[in-house]
């Protein structure tokens, strides 16, 4: 793990500074009873309302995570604190039933997670991510599912199953094409390699895939899109997504100290291309607009990804309908033990 560096918590009206050599992180793993286990999104120019987080924090640490500053809110930093003090919601399953048993619950979307990867390491013994997924299949509810881990394969049955009787569908979280380069961005993620082999594995086990180029960080991976939709079809990906990088409240200092010490020699290109999608700023808030650019960079991006997208067969489209399947079960199909 990497020493201690965080941005300032706009959240705390103290900060502190070492007096000497910064001290390595250490992983911590904190229980949380959390209060509701769905949240809402309001936001209009995304395609879902409801997600579910098991954890907060993400050990996989990459550079670029628009969530790292939800993580001040508990009084942590976003940077090297948001993959080292890992929050674990024990009682996501038994939150997830109740809410599925209240008259206001009508079977929407259900995204798995809108915020950390609901398959980092934490997931092999905490297994909150697979137990709720089961709750989804004893209910029928529909699920979207979004991971960097390979982690994933080892639920293979339950996904067929929640296939059978509701709505799914798996993104991969895909945005470069090289074992080397992710491994610089995201540093503690499974590699691409493994990814492209959870990806074929779920498509040959009959699992709707999907890929996800993002984010898209102008002069470092928009080359790559070409090779990576080839990938992804080959793999069995049936639709594909992208979005710009967004460098939103603290994740702007974390990445730029990141990338200036993984690519010195290319840093200065990544900031002024990204500059040139965004009015010669780093980031956007504005919907509608947060997910995207302008001007001509971004332009010959997006012809590039329409254009390999319709050349390469990907045949669905990402905001395609999600069916309506939930149903609640009789007490006698409820499963009183969810781990079995």
């Amino acid at each position: 793990m990497r020493t201690v560096s965080n941005p300032a918590n706009r959240f705390l009206s103290e900060q502190y500074e070492a007096d000497d050599e910064l001290s390595r992180a250490t992983i911590r793993v904190h229980e949380e009873r959390a209060k509701t286990i769905l949240s809402e999104n309001s936001s209009p120019d995304l395609p879902f309302r409801w997600s579910l987080n098991p954890y907060r924090g993400c050990f996989h640490a990459c550079a670029y995570c628009y969530a790292r500053p939800t993580h001040e809110y508990w009084g942590y930093g976003a940077g090297t604190d948001f993959e080292s003090q890992l929050i674990v919601k024990v009682n996501a399953p038994e939150l997830l039933r109740n809410t599925f048993e209240k008259p206001s619950w009508t079977g929407d979307l259900v995204v798995f997670s809108g915020n950390t990867d609901c398959y980092q390491p934490l997931e092999a013994s905490w297994e909150l991510t697979r137990t709720c997924l089961k709750i989804c299949r004893d209910y029928k509810n529909p699920v979207g599912i979004i991971t960097k881990s390979s982690l994933i394969k080892r639920d293979v049955e339950l996904l067929q199953q929640l296939r059978d009787v509701a709505w799914i569908r798996v993104y991969l979280s895909i945005p470069f094409a090289t074992d080397e380069i992710a491994r610089k961005v995201e540093p503690q993620a499974p590699s691409i390699t493994k990814r492209f082999e959870a990806l074929a594995y779920l498509s040959q086990n009959g699992i709707p895939t999907a890929v996800s180029l993002a984010p898209i960080i102008p002069g470092l991976n928009e080359q790559d899109i070409p090779q990576i939709l080839r990938r992804a079809r080959d793999s069995g990906a049936e639709a594909a997504t992208y979005s710009l990088l967004r460098l939103n409240d603290t994740v702007e200092p974390v990445f730029f100290e990141r990338m200036s010490r993984q690519f010195p020699e290319r840093i200065r290109k990544i900031n002024n291309r990204l500059r040139e999608t965004r009015n010669h700023q780093v980031s956007e808030k504005r919907y509608f607009a947060r997910h995207k650019g302008d001007g001509p960079t971004w332009q010959m991006i997006e012809h590039l990804f329409q254009l390999s997208y319709r050349t390469m067969g990907y045949h669905l489209q990402p905001d395609s309908p999600v069916l309506k399947t939930f149903q609640r079960p009789s007490p006698r199909q409820i499963n009183l033990f969810p781990d079995e």
